[in-house]
């Protein structure tokens, strides 16, 4: 039977208009997919557990007993340390969607949007959290207990803490310098003293950074109930000089690598070079009271945390 010419372009049309459909369908499961991963991305705060896990493996390359660059477990350490950070920062998120969705910053995170489930963070969260510190026991059982005590305290003790008091920022502090212990402790099986300076400077750090962060969102935060900066009257002299104080405390803290022999001379220059800078922007804030001045603290305690590590590292004595 022969096909007349209409027939052939129907059939013609239907096959493209089937390879269109399908190319669409095909097209629309990327989106997903993509968008489904740029949530993960969001929920785990990709950036901030990179800085985390980063200041834990400088830590761990820092430890006398590493002699050099073992690439297998250097990957394998950054993976577990990724995991359990993201799955506090997943437990952060679920924790706050309520008071996340009330600010602009955070509105957009998946489970304050409504996009991604709370079981499903849930899932992630325990997932993650379970094989990040199983990960970390390949190291030793310390690494493994330091970094799920670092994970309960922040997601379920500094979290809730943030609407009852200011003194989270201290209770944070904690986990917060735990990543240099952890490294440390993979890489030399214990507490020695090096991992205690480690602790030291990020812990001291920490404020200046954090009240930073704290006085630019203040109205945000506020607005949620969060309770972050020292004053209960908000950005005052009183929180500017705090952030003044816990930065000249950087200054002694900042000899003791070279004191102990973590590091050489280099390291100790610059690392003192640097906390000298994040005092001036610190001195800067309290002169100024606004909320440049405070961004420059920000942007400076960023670039402080890696300048700091990696001149330790550079002049590491072996």
């Amino acid at each position: 039977m022969l096909l007349c010419p209409d027939a052939d372009q129907g059939i013609s049309l239907k096959k493209n208009t089937d390879n269109m459909s399908a190319e669409t369908v095909k097209q629309s499961s990327s989106f997903k997919f993509a968008g489904k991963m740029q949530d993960y991305k969001l929920l785990i705060k990709f950036n901030l557990s990179f800085m985390v896990v980063f200041s834990a493996l400088i830590s761990y390359l820092l430890a006398p007993k590493v002699k050099e660059y073992d690439w297998a477990s250097i990957i394998l350490f950054f993976v577990g340390g990724m995991l359990v950070t993201g799955s506090a920062n997943t437990i952060n998120q679920i924790v706050e969607k309520d008071t996340d969705a009330l600010m602009k910053r955070t509105a957009g995170r998946p489970v304050a949007s409504g996009r991604m489930s709370t079981g499903e963070a849930w899932a992630f969260a325990v997932i993650s959290g379970i094989a990040g510190t199983l990960i970390l026991w390949h190291f030793n059982l310390l690494t493994a207990v330091l970094a799920a005590f670092s994970l309960f305290v922040y997601a379920f003790i500094y979290t809730p803490l943030k609407k009852v008091s200011s003194i989270s920022v201290l209770v944070g502090a904690i986990p917060g310098s735990l990543p240099c212990l952890i490294g440390w402790a993979a890489g030399n099986d214990d507490l020695s003293v090096g991992g205690w300076v480690l602790f030291a400077l990020q812990f001291f750090w920490q404020f200046p950074h954090f009240w930073a962060i704290a006085w630019i969102a203040h109205k945000d935060y506020t607005a949620a109930g969060f309770k972050l900066l020292p004053s209960n009257e908000g950005p005052t002299k009183y929180s500017a000089i705090q952030a003044v104080i816990y930065s000249l405390l950087l200054l002694p803290v900042g000899i003791l690598p070279y004191l102990v022999g973590m590091s050489g001379i280099l390291g100790l220059v610059i690392v003192l070079i640097a906390n000298g800078l994040m005092v001036w922007q610190c001195v800067r804030l309290y002169r100024e009271m606004t909320v440049k001045a405070a961004r420059r603290v920000m942007f400076g305690s960023y670039i402080y945390l890696p300048v700091v590590l990696l001149a330790l590292l550079a002049s590491k004595i072996s």
